[in-house]
């Protein structure tokens, strides 16, 4: 039996598309007595674990939320420490990602980054592109209001009249094209809010919190979580 065989077996119901939001790190390392970007370095390697578990169902697409829009306004070092992990952590990853099939994709302003870090994240887009796995969307320099913003200005740009614009067409416009609705958003951290996470695309999604710090999140939380999602009658409004 398969690894995906073995791992499907347990749930009669998988998500289609999972949205993590990875949070406390900073958390984590204070509580061990490190500096926050040691939390941060944690939870980057406990990241490439957990995208490694989660390819081994037959989920198709995870979105992850490493930097917001809203997290400029941390201490200058951290934001620089940041863009330097994320940097550190895609060039470890682009081997493992082709070896597993898994195309990345990066969602939000990505022009606003550091030109390294945009080239890093270039390279390793281009390097996934024809890998027909995973779609691994990286949620970086990303607000969901932002996203709504620009969507709206791509419209105007692209002088749509306002009466063609249905929720499909906006869709299409949203850094997100072509990927999914959420299905399940799981933040880790003991935190109970969204932060502008995807706000459009979870409209009816379900939500799994947890109290566990990212770097401490296992394949036990996201059994825990998938188990929880295949119990779940979802509705959308209906009866």
């Amino acid at each position: 039996m398969t690894a995906k065989a073995s791992t499907t077996k347990k749930f009669t119901i998988l998500p289609n598309h999972i949205a993590i939001v990875p949070d406390g790190n900073g958390r984590w390392a204070e509580r061990q007595g490190l500096p926050r970007l040691s939390g941060h370095r944690a939870g980057a390697e406990n990241t490439r674990r957990m995208i490694n578990y989660l390819n081994e169902y037959p989920i198709k697409y995870v979105t992850l939320y490493g930097f917001s829009t809203e997290n400029w306004s941390r201490p200058e070092e951290e934001v620089k420490g940041l863009f330097q992990i994320l940097t550190d952590f895609i060039g470890k990853c682009i081997p493992e990602l082709n070896q597993n099939g898994v195309k990345l994709r990066h969602l939000g302003r990505l022009n606003e980054l550091p030109p390294d870090l945009q080239s890093a994240i270039n390279g390793a887009v281009a390097a996934t592109k024809n890998n027909t796995g995973m779609t691994l969307s990286l949620a970086f320099n990303y607000g969901g209001r932002a996203e709504i913003l620009d969507a709206v200005r791509r419209l105007m740009a692209a002088g749509v009249p306002s009466k063609d614009i249905d929720e499909e067409l906006f869709s299409d416009y949203l850094y997100t094209a072509g990927l999914p609705d959420v299905d399940l958003l799981i933040r880790a951290g003991d935190e109970l809010r969204l932060s502008n996470f995807l706000i459009w695309q979870t409209a009816y999604s379900e939500y799994q919190f947890t109290k566990v710090l990212w770097p401490d999140f296992s394949k036990k939380d996201i059994d825990k979580a998938l188990l929880s999602f295949s119990r779940r009658q979802r509705r959308f409004g209906g009866l």
